[in-house]
């Protein structure tokens, strides 16, 4: 019984890992910095697979806390990385999907992270899938409301994040410990079972052999 559920339990993992690895997960990004740290803004636009040949141009803007335009700072295209604001200079790396041309990932990492990049940032996922006869455009959007701080803070989600992992680990724990006692009973009521019908068989067969000798005794006489 144990073996069963211990191979259901891996095939349900092996599963679960292979559509992990084969599906696209529209992840949010984090929402707050820590002044003088890097900081990922997070941007994923997941699109189905198909043999439609594609192209795709990522557009960064920001918005700073107070104001009410955007800004253009970055835009990423077949590899090629141009940042469109002087604050930003030397200040943005693409952190995002490489090696094709349709991107899925449009993250960008900002460096030195200060008080004034507290504000909405904006990405623009603009994807071409070209046809033999025409071009469709599809554009994406995507807001991350970014907050900058002096000292990280432990946030909600990550504190949840955390008592599910303890409370996973514990329930997984508490599981094994079951299977084990379970298993040594087990065991151990077969092995009680095997010396007693061990015991019998020696008893039959020295009973048997006492009367053998009894009539033999008997005859002789």
């Amino acid at each position: 019984m144990a073996a069963s559920q211990l191979l259901l339990l891996s095939l349900l993992c092996t599963l679960f890992v292979h559509q992990c690895h084969a599906a696209c997960a529209e992840v949010d990004s984090d929402t707050e910095a820590v002044a003088g740290k890097g900081f990922k803004l997070g941007c994923v636009s997941c699109k189905l697979r198909s043999e439609v040949e594609s192209t795709c141009v990522i557009e960064w803007f920001f918005r700073p806390k107070g104001e009410v335009d955007f800004v253009h700072i970055y835009t990423y295209s077949s590899g090629v990385a141009s940042i469109e604001n002087e604050e930003f200079i030397d200040r943005v790396d693409w952190n995002g999907s490489r090696m094709s041309n349709d991107i899925q990932d449009g993250s960008i990492y900002v460096l030195n992270i200060t008080f004034n990049d507290t504000g909405t940032y904006r990405c623009y996922f603009n994807r071409v899938l070209i046809y033999p006869n025409h071009e469709y455009i599809n554009i994406v959007s995507k807001l991350v409301h970014l907050n900058v701080v002096a000292k990280a803070t432990r946030g909600t989600a990550s504190i949840v994040s955390e008592v599910m992992m303890y409370v996973t680990i514990i329930g997984l724990q508490v599981w094994l410990l079951i299977e084990m006692i379970y298993c040594y009973r087990k065991i151990s009521a077969a092995g009680e079972e095997a010396l007693r019908e061990a015991a019998n068989a020696e008893y039959l067969a020295i009973a048997t052999e006492g009367k053998d000798n009894c009539a033999g005794v008997q005859v002789g006489e």
